[in-house]
């Protein structure tokens, strides 16, 4: 009975989590303007090209191409109509097509409807998304069945908290930190529920990420001023304040930006140590509190030290081609750890590194009051039992006697 009103628990959780990723879904984020009024978005493909204004300067190309589209989505879908493709010489931004490229265009239309004018955007990538999204899909369920649903559902629910909830809230002006808090903390109960299920392991290890997450917002908020780093070195951070946003504190961004990037790793080792300390705790039911908690911070250790280095090396890819231009031309050590964008990933590495010690102790210690003596089935033998009642050989009056128990 008490099996079923969990596994009841857990279904009910699951419904709720998921009408919450559907009611993210649909709800709007308050910020759908379009770059122009009267523009459409489509799917188009290029069916001929003009580069005779494209030239070529170094490695990269500049002017523009006039592209011959068809039209194969939207109110104009099978017209043909002409559109430029300007490039401003980025490899970062620019695109360069070629015939039968499908690619992704905005139509800007008249009051009657008719086309003014057709801007190229990129390469359609839609569809090729939904494939990568749908092969993971289809081999996390293979793999891992009614978790692998749950830990899709995980999946979906932080991509449109931080879509839905978080960016528009820090946009409308709502403090950030405040708002990364309360939105990783929510998503933390929700990823270790869904994939846990209501048990204790997922309880010990929702405690021991809150309380490190709070401690990472501390650490994040003084490792900026400590190292007087402003949110300016994130990307596209000024084109933000240009946008409109003038007022938006940068700093604080940044600071939410360092715990939501140290959030995952949280939720990754609070759950491993509380699995493993279920595992100990439950072929070992006698286990004292202080040598669970003892097996935790053994346990973490080996872990934390596989964890650290995952998220430097996550950091330094992200960063690879800013320490190869600055090897490149041949610039000092010091100069590199002192300039302001490095010194930001050593910040996110520290930050993260420094939750990440944290959250073993916190989750062990947490465990080993969950844990302790948990549906303990067997005790030792009263001191009034003799070995020869124990091994079976008493009869069965002295068996059935309260302080001789049948094993």
């Amino acid at each position: 009975m008490k099996k079923a009103d969990r596994s009841y628990r857990e279904w009910l959780l699951l419904a709720i989590l998921l009408g919450v990723v559907l009611l993210l879904i649909m709800i709007p984020t308050g910020f759908e303007r379009e770059i122009y009024i009267n523009a459409i978005g489509s799917r188009a493909r290029l069916i001929a090209l003009d580069n005779s204004n494209m030239y070529q300067t170094g490695v990269v190309r500049m002017g523009e191409q006039i592209c011959t589209i068809e039209i194969l989505s939207g109110p104009h879908a099978g017209k043909q109509t002409e559109a430029i493709n300007l490039l401003n010489g980025k490899l970062e931004f620019d695109t360069v097509y070629e015939e039968g490229d499908i690619a992704w265009v905005l139509v800007e239309q008249d009051k009657e409807g008719e086309i003014v004018f057709t801007n190229m955007v990129s390469h359609y990538r839609f569809s090729k998304e939904l494939l990568l999204l749908a092969l993971f899909a289809f081999g996390l369920i293979l793999f891992s069945g009614k978790t692998g649903v749950r830990t899709i559902i995980s999946f979906a629910l932080a991509f449109l908290l931080i879509w839905k909830v978080l960016i528009p809230l820090t946009l409308k002006g709502y403090e950030p930190m405040l708002v990364s808090l309360l939105v990783g903390s929510f998503l933390a109960v929700a990823c270790l529920l869904l994939v846990a299920g209501l048990t204790k392991k997922a309880y010990a290890a929702i405690i021991g990420t809150i309380i490190c997450s709070v401690i990472t917002v501390l650490f994040s908020m003084w490792g900026t001023w400590y190292l007087k780093l402003h949110g300016a070195v994130m990307p596209w951070s000024e084109s933000l304040l240009f946008a409109g946003y003038e007022s938006m504190q940068l700093t604080k961004v940044f600071q939410a930006a360092i715990y939501l990037s140290c959030l995952g790793a949280l939720l990754d080792l609070a759950i491993d140590i509380s699995s493993a300390l279920e595992e100990v705790q439950r072929h070992h039911p006698a286990i004292t509190r202080t040598a669970l908690i003892q097996s935790g911070l053994n346990i973490g250790r080996s872990v934390v030290g596989s964890q650290t280095t995952t998220l430097l090396l996550a950091y330094i890819g992200s960063y690879l081609t800013i320490m190869m231009v600055y090897m490149a031309q041949g610039t000092p050590v010091m100069s590199i750890l002192n300039s302001p964008s490095v010194a930001a990933e050593i910040l996110h590495t520290m930050v993260g590194c420094i939750a990440l010690v944290l959250v073993a102790p916190i989750t062990s210690v947490t465990c080993g009051y969950l844990y302790e003596r948990e549906d303990i089935t067997m005790q030792l033998a009263p001191q009034s039992c003799t070995e020869k009642q124990i091994t079976g050989t008493t009869s069965s009056k002295n068996l059935n006697t309260p302080s001789c128990p049948r094993y």
